[in-house]
């Protein structure tokens, strides 16, 4: 059977309104704050919501049934078609005038990456810098709804916590349809990014700042406001505190958040992965702070060490930087990589761990690293007695071989592809740190890097070639590998 393109299209269609829809909102507040991008904006949004128009007018006798083929070419092309389209507001506007540096901006954006090519972020309009948070936003929301209601439909290992014979807090359903799933996780998320922005908003933030850095921290993306991003309030410890508790929560499972809100407790203390997460973020953090406090040269104007003290300072910035890192989010309050060469390379192997399944984190996942742990250690078990079967367990429940195998498959070619990466930056000109750097960053969606591309520089220096590169790696760290991989193989189309 061929492709049922016509609901392929009709989907399309169907994200292009809901991403012209946004665009007004940016719009609007574009007209609020009088900037000169309103007509700019507007004319994105119209054009955007057109062809979705059309989209849908055309494909409106079509066939209601999406099967696997169209599953995975639904959830590439949308993350693609809603890239494309959000770039006309950048073009439009002429604050990012060419088409590469455009699409590398908004697919940075959807994909949660938080990597910027732009020098200036402070003199754009208000309307165009809310529409680049959103672009995070709606990413992160995606996100949920992938890992919820389509991955785990097509069989995608790497996101297959929701699906039914998934071990740990995905195997629980919070509801029989899948549909009102997605709404009680998107009531959260919706939930969180409110409070985020009334404490911020509290703490000494303008409500635009509060606003914009919420849309960023609950989907783990890290665009700012500030050129300095959340440097600019190194001298406002609380702004900071605050957005660290709400980076932790974006980057662990939400169905833990809703577990806690309908008080199952018990159910997040037991969660292996949790357990894990948070022990990994105070060892870092412990480790790190030690060693900013005792061995780093940083300058007092990236401390402020005079409000809460230079041992409060040094453990802000550590838990700052290592949860930013590690949830993916990327904001920075800090040059990291200035800080000592053994802190560089800390926080570069960090950037293959990732937030947990089921979160708006990137990178490879906790629980995947988990799981790749446990049955390499039963492997010395498996040499002794051979012909014991000796299964994985997590949250005391066995994981499945087909899991284990698709997590190993996974990580092989996760790293794979961090090679590649690697070397086709290099290839493209960057040195060796920049290449190792912005290929991890890319792949893992973590933004900030080393070399030329560092937390406090930007990816404008990489040549067209590398910000297209780069783009594809964001793309591909983002939705799992496989599902923008299997459209490579000639196999996926061949008619059955």
């Amino acid at each position: 059977m061929g492709l049922n393109t016509r609901i392929i299209v009709h989907i399309m269609g169907l994200l292009l309104l809901c991403n012209g829809s946004f665009m007004l909102l940016a719009a609007f507040a574009s007209g609020i704050y009088k900037d000169g991008a309103t007509l700019d904006i507007t004319l994105a949004a119209i054009v955007t919501m057109l062809f979705g128009v059309m989209a849908m007018f055309y494909t409106r006798g079509h066939k209601k049934e999406v099967k696997r083929r169209e599953g995975y070419l639904v959830v590439t092309l949308g993350w693609l078609v809603m890239s494309l389209s959000g770039s006309l507001p950048y073009i439009f506007s002429g604050t990012i005038p060419t088409v590469t540096n455009a699409f590398f901006e908004t697919i940075s954006g959807y994909t949660t990456t938080g990597a910027s090519i732009l020098d200036d972020i402070e003199s754009l309009p208000k309307g165009i810098l809310l529409w680049r948070s959103l672009t995070h936003w709606i990413g992160g929301m995606g996100i949920i709804v992938l890992a919820i209601a389509i991955l785990p439909l097509l069989g995608i290992g790497g996101m297959q916590l929701f699906a039914a014979e998934a071990p740990g807090p995905g195997g629980d359903k919070l509801h029989p349809r899948i549909t009102d799933t997605a709404k009680r996780l998107w009531l959260i998320y919706v939930g969180y990014t409110a409070a985020e922005t009334l404490l911020l908003k509290l703490a000494g933030m303008s409500f635009f700042d509060a606003l914009n850095h919420s849309l960023a921290t609950l989907s783990t993306g890290g665009f700012s406001t500030k050129n300095a991003s959340v440097a600019f309030w190194n001298h406002e410890p609380l702004i900071q505190y605050i957005i660290i508790l709400f980076m932790f929560l974006a980057g662990s499972n939400f169905v833990l958040s809703y577990f806690a809100f309908t008080g199952k407790v018990q159910r997040i203390l037991k969660d292996e992965e949790f357990k894990y997460y948070t022990s990994f973020i105070v060892l870092f953090t412990i480790i790190v702070a030690l060693v900013v406090l005792f061995k780093a040269n940083v300058p007092v104007s990236d401390f402020h060490p005079m409000v809460w003290g230079e041992a409060e300072s040094a453990f802000r910035h550590g838990l700052f930087q290592v949860i930013a890192v590690v949830t993916t989010t990327g904001f920075v309050t800090a040059d990291f990589t200035g800080w000592t060469p053994f802190l560089t390379v800390f926080f570069f192997g960090i950037m293959f761990l990732g937030g947990s399944a089921g979160s708006t984190a990137g990178g490879i996942k906790v629980m995947r690293h988990l799981l790749i742990i446990k049955n390499g250690l039963l492997e010395f078990k498996r040499t002794l007695h051979t012909n014991a079967i000796i299964p994985v367990r997590y949250n005391s429940k066995t994981v499945t071989e087909h899991i284990v195998y698709n997590i190993i498959a996974f990580f092989v070619l996760y790293m794979l592809l961090f090679i590649l990466g690697s070397l086709v930056l290099g290839f493209l000109g960057l040195d060796f740190v920049s290449a190792i750097g912005g290929s991890a960053s890319s792949l893992g969606n973590v933004g900030p890097a080393l070399g030329s591309l560092n937390p406090v520089s930007n990816y404008n220096s990489l040549p067209n070639a590398g910000k297209w590169w780069c783009a594809f790696l964001m793309l591909l760290g983002r939705l799992e590998l496989f599902t923008v991989l299997i459209l490579l193989t000639p196999y996926f189309w061949k008619k059955t």
